[in-house]
């Protein structure tokens, strides 16, 4: 494993040990489809929601939130939507993006993590 891939596996735990904090319920993780791969799936109260998770580090020239753009987006769109149907889901469904900037790679606890509900709210969804 690289160091972007470590990196990347630990911003996911972070993540979902941030949802398990406040509630949520893990489903699954690291799901691909022929769209993607999703990387948490979590029931909050009910509602399922996919779970985008993006992580940089302090001196990356783009943040973690920046580097979720709408081709970014309207793939999500896709992966999330052939899941939702693949498992026959008729509730409620979103997509968050959790946010991670990793300030010093050296201190495990040196991080800032942002989480953004429902990303797609207010967007004009097209393809």
């Amino acid at each position: 494993m690289n160091q972007a891939q470590e990196l990347g596996r630990y911003a996911e735990d972070l993540a979902a040990k941030y949802l398990l904090s406040i509630g949520w319920r893990i489903l699954a993780r690291n799901i691909k489809n022929k769209y993607g791969e999703l990387d948490i799936i979590a029931d909050d109260s009910g509602e399922l929601v996919i779970v985008e998770v993006r992580c940089r580090t302090e001196n990356n020239f783009q943040s973690a939130l920046d580097s979720v753009n709408k081709r970014k987006i309207r793939a999500l769109i896709r992966s999330s939507s052939s899941y939702v149907d693949s498992i026959g889901w008729v509730g409620f469904w979103r997509i968050d993006v959790i946010a991670i900037t990793v300030r010093r790679c050296t201190v495990p606890d040196d991080f800032e993590l942002e989480h953004i509900r429902s990303i797609t709210d207010g967007m004009e969804l097209s393809f």
